[in-house]
């Protein structure tokens, strides 16, 4: 029997610079409105996609170039936004959260107000298109309506072997071109999928002592990545 080696959940540091992103036909739209920063036509933005789309990359390249403060959505809850010193802009992250809590409505209608005043800018990112949130305010619902919302769409297979790179490359982990190649013909074109295998299988390779090869893949994809 081969001896497992538990694995360690030391936490790996993704790339997240501008560099870093893969651009295609379906966030190219995103990253050229990104791009565009500080010549937004209006005070903010939307990004919208599913998870692990790349919405939290095109965040953070936006906000390293703006020096824009972070918030998760559910932080503005109970938050008095008076007291947040608002410079160049404000990332609002998961605003999916936002239908039927009150408190974080007001505190987001609060803070894009001050945006506005300011002249700052806001940039909020969803899981879904902004048309579809439940927001119970009729001012936050307009305001929010009322801004640019751009799709990132589902990747192609280019792409999601592109991702299985970059996420390997991430961890540190040269993986052969078979191996990518036999993972992308057999996987879900998500890229929350791809992110969980490309974890299954490094948590494996070194648990199993093993380089992560086709067999190890095969393997870990029929397990299910468990």
């Amino acid at each position: 029997m081969t001896a497992r080696q538990l694995p360690l959940a030391l936490p790996h540091r993704p790339a997240l610079g501008r560099e870093d992103f893969l651009v295609a036909d379906c966030n190219r739209d995103a990253v050229a409105w990104v791009d565009l920063w500080p010549n937004w036509p209006g005070p903010g933005l939307a990004i919208h996609g599913p998870l692990g789309c790349g919405k939290t990359h095109l965040a953070e390249v936006w906000r390293a170039r703006s020096g824009a403060t972070r918030f998760a959505f559910h932080d503005l809850t109970g938050m008095a936004v008076g007291d947040i010193a608002i410079e160049s802009g404000v990332l609002v992250e998961d605003i999916d959260a936002a239908a039927g809590d009150m408190s974080g409505e007001r505190a987001l209608l609060h803070l894009y107000n001050r945006c506005v005043e300011r002249g700052a800018s806001l940039l909020l990112t969803l899981g879904t298109s902004p048309i579809k949130l439940g927001i119970v305010l009729a001012d936050l619902r307009s305001r929010v309506l009322a801004l640019p919302a751009i799709a990132v769409g589902a990747p192609d297979e280019t792409l999601i072997e592109a991702v299985l790179v970059k996420q390997f490359a991430d961890r540190q982990l040269r993986v052969p071109p078979d191996v990518i190649a036999y993972v992308v013909s057999r996987l879900e074109r998500s890229f929350a999928e791809a992110s969980r295998l490309v974890e299954a299988l490094d948590r494996a390779a070194l648990a199993e002592r093993r380089n992560i090869t086709i067999a190890l893949a095969r393997d870990v994809m029929r397990a299910g990545g468990d």
